[in-house]
């Protein structure tokens, strides 16, 4: 199957739109792995000062979709978005934002840089996680009640650690039709996974906070982080075309302000716009959305008005849900 289409800005956008849209900041970038890692911060502070069962939970959530967030500001470095200086990018978007939550820079970008080559096509190594859609109600219950349970968590992040303990060199890790797999296999990558929440295990206890690192830290990464990934996953791909228009291949979500926070950090949710201009940094995704609006190309797009708009289109199956 040949690649999908590539659409050539000069036929969308002036010379100086696509300028201003291509323009890139190395502060900017910092600045959000920063945002990012305060945010966690501030959740923490608030469960430690404040501690009781609503200010936890807000902790958990919060820090999940900011667990979330690393993961997506790992994907802005592996389209090279971070910082000019590649050595910079690479650096932060392996040690800052992969490896805390599991995932190699490297490995990922070899992956993801296929699935924009081949998006919704039989070679795409996404396709799995949208092809079974629309599911049943029913279905989706159950794959969110085993997210928020840590079946997820347990099914994806256990073979990982029993590799630490193979003779054998490591075999690529099976792909998992129901998540990306941004999850990185390989003893080495799990020894630094482990190192470096360890690392924030110190830090979490020189703060006072050492218990939140599993009660909030931890309970995010086994709960509400496989939940929003997986919404997320469902609202980029799920129920749009497979058909020759690259307009048509992914899905753009709005999300107002309670999904920023709890679902879609860091401009996620125009994923439309980055598969058809995939080198435009996350920042500049927006304006692009508005853009395409003002040119009367957005009509191509799969737009939904937010993510509860998706789950209903996504688990529209009304036949008899068969084993999820």
């Amino acid at each position: 199957m040949p690649a999908v289409e590539r659409i050539d800005p000069k036929t969308v956008f002036t010379p100086g739109e696509w300028a201003r849209l291509t323009s890139r900041s190395s502060l900017r970038g910092m600045w959000m792995v920063a945002h990012c890692w305060g945010t966690i911060a501030v959740a923490v502070a608030l469960v430690t000062i404040w501690p009781n069962p609503l200010t936890w939970l807000i902790a958990v959530m919060i820090v999940g979709t900011r667990q979330l967030g690393l993961a997506i500001l790992m994907h802005e470095a592996a389209h090279g978005g971070l910082h000019a200086n590649k050595a910079v990018n690479e650096f932060v978007g392996q040690w800052l934002c992969a490896v805390p939550v599991g995932a190699s820079l490297a490995g990922y970008r070899a992956y993801h840089l296929k699935h924009h080559r081949y998006t919704q096509q039989p070679e795409d190594p996404d396709l799995g996680l949208s092809a079974p859609f629309p599911i049943s109600k029913d279905s989706f219950y159950r794959k969110a009640f085993r997210d928020l349970t840590g079946q997820t968590f347990y099914k994806q992040r256990s073979p990982l650690f029993l590799e630490l303990f193979r003779r054998q060199p490591a075999v690529e890790q099976p792909h998992d039709d129901e998540h990306e797999n941004f999850l990185s296999s390989g003893a080495q990558a799990m020894v630094n996974f482990l190192i470096v929440n360890a690392i924030l295990f110190v830090l979490f206890w020189l703060a006072g906070a050492g218990i939140w690192f599993v009660g909030v830290w931890l309970v995010a990464m086994a709960t509400w982080f496989p939940l929003v990934t997986r919404v997320r996953n469902i609202a980029e791909h799920a129920c749009t075309s497979t058909g020759p228009d690259p307009f048509s291949h992914a899905r753009t979500t709005h999300a107002n302000f309670l999904e920023r926070a709890f679902i879609a950090p860091y401009w996620v949710n125009y994923h439309a716009e980055h598969h058809l201009f995939m080198y435009l940094p996350c920042y500049n995704l927006p304006e692009a959305h508005r853009l395409l609006s003002k040119k009367g190309l957005i009509a191509r797009v799969d737009v939904a008005p937010g993510y509860l708009d998706v789950l209903r289109l996504a688990t529209s199956r009304v036949r008899p849900a068969q084993a999820a």
